[in-house]
């Protein structure tokens, strides 16, 4: 009878999740010489798990005569809900004469997905094929999640495709595990005939979407679900939305999302805030992440660091260092993205001291090893502070082999110092070496080429980039106007304010070459043709079309806003940093690679990028 109470009070402990409870319970169960009674000593193991005390759970499995099938899954259980996927595996390889049943190889698959391994995956595959519960739905439906976390939804398929009676968390790994893969068409095709759906089937699909980058369809499926009037009770489905926002900079959809957060009373959610901040700065917004950042009552290393991160981009580097120290002031750890948006911060007002002292207490104070991204942010520090010598150092000392961004930064920086024999000799090992995949590259070369006068590298570089069948996306710009967004293609001459938007750009255009003596560069087109043609092509690139229509029905005196698919052309950024001053109006563009605010004839990337 004593047993039973204990039983049914730690049963209630584990819905609870009342860990002190747990504990008063446990010292008494130990005081009266029970805890090696089997049931009790699994139960608490459970208990431990559920109230997230892995360590307590850990401790009394080593202590527990005998361990039973109960006790192996519960503790690994535990690990599972601990992060601690990696010692489920290891303890699990030291099991010794016991068969795992259905639910402690469901623990496994689940220890497999946490850390997207699917060679432990298959392993446990066969070993769940071979043993007498090779028909549990159950450990099938954490197999579909398994294979969808590790990229590999055919397979996911072909596991559920074995269950006799499909669960909606099986059909919603599987959804979830092709919208990820970017398999659009496959993971509709699959939502639609899902017999039931739930608030998490349509937010697995949203978040799937969000993350292969399809933000527009993500956004056409949330609109769906508010149709159907699903009750959104839980916020990760509004975090993914926002996040989709982000990505593409879309600011009106953003508000709107932003403004349907605070009606269903999710703004005071951490993550939700945290996604809001990283969404107003992407769109170009600062202002409006630090006014949520100063509402917030609780902030973790994530707020700071998407607040930091976004004042970097936007060019506000003494803001980001400042903020910075009040994060460490606060006792907040930061963590690697942190530093990259400290170093980055550093590499636009020419920090290099600062800098380098930031990379060096990131692995010093903090033990973060850099990554290939920390190393690059720090070579264009130095490339930007005109210390070449040691950037190329930099990049044939670091524990990473330099991609093809991290030599073209280095070329880059070659070109904007006037290192022209270095120059070429990083060139021919770009040209020679790696088979590049970015257009901009090509033109980085042929320019360099150019500079040195050694025409036959300019037409080799040339040939290389139609030889390789390098093709860009068609270029294009979108502009928000008086809520409406508006998108222009490079080229584009259909559009109906087309005679309007030739007239302003042609008059800017004049105002340029008079003023500030532009003359359009046509190095940037590799195309051959005659200068007229190229002349042509520059003027109608669709950033420019993009600024003329605001300026032309815009807010007089607002800041325009762009975001261009594809890296700014250097004839485009002379252009902007011109039309910013001659029109007295803030002009943000975020493409490819940055952010570049122009305003009074002056950028912040300070011309480099």
């Amino acid at each position: 009878m004593l047993i039973h109470q204990y039983l049914h009070q730690l049963k209630l402990c584990a819905r609870n999740r009342t860990l002190t409870t747990a504990k008063s319970l446990h010292a008494q169960i130990f005081k009266l010489g029970i805890t090696q009674c089997i049931p009790l000593a699994n139960t608490l193991v459970n208990v431990y798990g559920k109230c997230s005390a892995a360590a307590h759970a850990l401790q009394l499995f080593d202590e527990m005569p005998h361990r039973d099938h109960i006790a192996w899954a519960s503790v690994l259980t535990a690990l599972n809900q601990a992060n601690l996927s990696v010692k489920t595996l290891s303890m699990f390889s030291s099991i010794s004469g016991l068969l795992p049943d259905d639910f402690v190889l469901s623990a496994l698959v689940k220890a497999c997905a946490n850390l997207g391994s699917i060679h432990h995956g298959k392993q446990v595959h066969c070993r769940f094929l071979v043993s007498e519960y090779s028909h549990d739905d159950v450990v099938k439906s954490s197999l579909v999640d398994m294979y969808s976390k590790c990229d590999s939804p055919d397979s996911a398929k072909a596991v559920f495709d074995s269950i006799r009676v499909k669960s909606t968390i099986s059909w919603t790994a599987l959804v979830s595990g092709f919208a990820k893969s970017g398999r659009k068409e496959e993971a509709l095709e699959l939502f639609r005939n899902m017999p039931i759906k739930n608030l998490y089937s349509w937010t697995a699909l949203i978040s799937g979407f969000v993350q292969s980058g399809k933000g527009l369809e993500a956004f056409s499926v949330f609109t769906e679900m508010r149709r159907e009037s699903v009750d959104i009770l839980d916020p990760l489905v509004l975090s993914s939305i926002v996040g989709a926002c982000a990505n593409m900079a879309a600011s009106i959809a953003g508000r709107q999302v932003h403004g349907l957060v605070i009606s269903l009373g999710f703004d005071s959610c951490l993550f939700i805030s945290n996604a809001l901040i990283d969404m107003y700065a992407k769109g170009s917004d600062v202002i409006a992440a630090k006014d949520i950042f100063s509402r917030m009552r609780h902030r973790d290393v994530v707020s700071w660091t998407s607040l930091i991160v976004g004042m970097a981009q936007h060019g506000q580097a003494e803001k980001a260092l400042d903020l910075y120290s009040d994060m460490v002031s606060h006792g907040v750890k930061p963590n690697e993205v942190t530093f990259v948006g400290l170093i980055y911060a550093c590499s636009h007002v020419g920090f290099v001291a600062k800098g380098r002292e930031l990379f060096q207490s990131m692995r010093e104070e903090y033990g973060i090893r850099p990554s290939l991204q920390h190393y690059t942010c720090l070579l264009d520090l130095l490339g930007r502070s005109g210390l070449i010598d040691e950037a190329e150092k930099l990049i044939r000392t670091m524990p990473f082999p330099p991609d093809e961004p991290t030599w073209a930064a280095l070329l880059s920086a070659c070109k904007r110092q006037g290192k022209g024999q270095m120059g070429v000799r990083i060139a021919d090992h770009l040209l020679s070496c790696f088979k590049p995949r970015d257009p901009s590259t090509y033109i980085l070369l042929s320019n360099v080429y150019a500079s040195a006068s050694l025409w036959g590298k300019v037409s080799e570089a040339r040939r290389k980039l139609g030889d390789m069948e390098v093709r860009k996306d068609p270029g294009y710009s979108s502009v928000e106007v008086r809520k409406e967004t508006e998108v222009f293609y490079a080229g584009e001459t259909s559009h109906p304010l087309k005679e309007e938007i030739f007239g302003l750009l042609k008059k800017l255009e004049k105002d340029m070459r008079r003023r500030n003596g532009y003359v359009p560069d046509t190095s940037w087109i590799l195309h051959d043709m005659d200068e007229q043609e190229k002349e042509k092509l520059l003027f109608w690139h669709s950033e420019r079309s993009a600024v003329a229509y605001a300026l032309l029905k815009g807010v007089p005196g607002s800041p325009i806003r762009i975001v261009k698919n594809l890296r700014v052309c250097g004839d485009c950024h002379v252009v902007m940093k011109h039309i910013s001053e001659i029109t007295e109006r803030e002009i943000i563009v975020r493409d490819a690679t940055r952010y570049h605010h122009f305003k009074g004839g002056k950028c912040s990337c300070n011309d480099f990028w």
